[in-house]
């Protein structure tokens, strides 16, 4: 439950992008007040349209919602993001510069974990903390604050983020050290892209052998092949050529990249995730990134047509 005291603190929101914007609103519709900053205006006026008369302030700059926040939420799109956005550039100050000791940053997005674990060395430098919490779900769970928020920092950094994060999610999962939530969402997501991936090719044989892919769908979901692609996204996306799943295949492959690095940060050789890589990339090429994720199985048709 979020206490009186936790509601009084200043929260941060930074990058309201297609899951940045509904998570803001249910900071907002929890009672939370909001200096947010996005790069594009347009994304500002809209989370302003939401929010009741003296619960958002627009901030001109990342170090401006530094100075004036308890609490900061970066929800961005990938690490170099994260990372420009913390330490500026040449003459645009950085978060970290405006950092007050005492301030509490979550990254929400999908970092590569090293790099996640050097911006909270640096952030502690200055007094602050950093831990990251990114989110397993969908646009519409984000909607909903229904969101799986997986939390990687120390346990004092943690209870204070809790009331931010429940805001926003319905499962909360410790992971371990700042760093560990990353690493496991990068993983999380290479298991449902092979899935997807082994999913769609399945498909297609039997398309080739003229099965009832609604049976063979059936057949999965009740046996050993069962996954959250058979689950989420056959019937409902790719059988009806809706493609509509909500999950960009360029931050799906994103994601992969990121299992990547983790690889070969541990060295584990990985054959399948190579594979893995190689093909979304493909698509990734063909398809663009923002195709949907689930257009993985309309490129491999397209592939065989070839």
């Amino acid at each position: 439950m979020t206490s009186d005291k936790t509601r009084a603190e200043t929260v941060g929101f930074i990058g309201l992008g297609m899951m940045g914007q509904p998570m803001a609103r249910c900071l907002l519709g929890k009672g939370f007040r909001l200096v947010a900053y996005d790069a594009n205006p347009a994304s500002l006026a809209t989370l302003r349209e939401a929010a009741a008369p003296g619960t958002l302030d627009q901030a001109a700059t990342p170090a401006e919602v530094a100075g004036r926040s308890d609490v900061i939420v970066l929800m961005l799109p990938s690490s170099p993001v994260v990372a420009a956005v913390m330490r500026g550039g040449p003459g645009v100050p950085g978060l970290l510069a405006a950092l007050r000791p005492g301030t509490l940053v979550i990254d929400m997005g999908s970092s590569v974990p090293g790099e996640t674990r050097a911006l909270a060395e640096e952030a502690a430098a200055r007094g602050a903390a950093l831990i990251d919490a990114p989110v397993s779900g969908s646009v519409v769970k984000a909607r909903a604050g229904t969101l799986a928020i997986m939390a990687g920092g120390d346990d004092a950094a943690f209870a204070r983020a809790r009331p931010v994060l429940e805001a926003m999610g319905e499962t909360i999962i410790r992971t371990g050290a700042v760093g560990s939530a990353h690493a496991m969402k990068a993983l999380n997501n290479y298991v449902y892209a092979a899935g997807l991936l082994a999913t769609a090719e399945a498909l297609q044989m039997g398309a080739a052998l003229d099965l009832d892919l609604g049976i063979l769908a059936d057949v999965l979901n009740a046996s050993s092949g069962r996954n959250v692609a058979t689950e989420t996204k056959v019937r409902q996306h790719i059988l009806t050529g809706t493609y509509a799943g909500g999950f960009q295949l360029g931050l799906m492959r994103k994601d992969l990249e990121t299992a990547g690095a983790i690889a070969a940060e541990t060295g584990v050789r990985a054959e399948s995730l190579a594979l893995c890589r190689e093909v979304w990339t493909r698509a990734l090429a063909a398809i663009g990134p923002g195709a949907d994720n689930t257009e993985i199985h309309r490129f491999l048709l397209a592939q065989a047509r070839s």
